[in-house]
């Protein structure tokens, strides 16, 4: 009997125990599966590890972004530009065809005021001189 009340003195002191235990990442985990474990079903969880991009790896991606930015804006840049050559180009050449014509405009005007002067009546009246000759030293 004594061996019998020294055993259940023995299992009343390992109930009375408690150890202070810290609940560290794993142990958290362990409580987490073991909510929906069941009878007959393994509690030993395999979670497939989402791939997920370093901080290296953004800072590239974001560098080669930036680059392809700024690749961008260059060629707009310059197809503008490109349209500003040829927009002065026709803006010069538009120059220069008012001026021929307004050039072409007064001859047109001399030349038809030359017409009217010889038709008109006053110079109808007048009388054409001959040459009396030279008068000589």
């Amino acid at each position: 009997m004594d061996s019998l009340a020294c055993k259940t003195r023995q299992g009343t002191k390992n109930k009375t125990k408690h150890k202070n235990k810290t609940m560290t990442y794993s142990s958290s985990l362990a409580v987490g599966r073991q909510r929906y474990a069941a009878r007959s079903q393994n509690i030993t969880g395999f979670k497939s590890k989402d791939k997920a991009i370093g901080p290296v790896s953004n800072t590239i991606i974001l560098i080669v972004l930036a680059c392809l930015v700024g690749l961008l804006y260059l060629t707009q840049v310059t197809k503008t530009n490109a349209y500003s050559y040829k927009i002065n180009d026709i803006k010069n050449k538009q120059a220069g065809l008012r001026e021929e014509h307004d050039q072409l405009a007064i001859d047109s005007a001399r030349l038809q005021a030359q017409e009217r002067i010889k038709n008109s009546e006053v110079a109808g009246k007048l009388v054409s001189t001959v040459p009396s000759g030279v008068v000589a030293n």
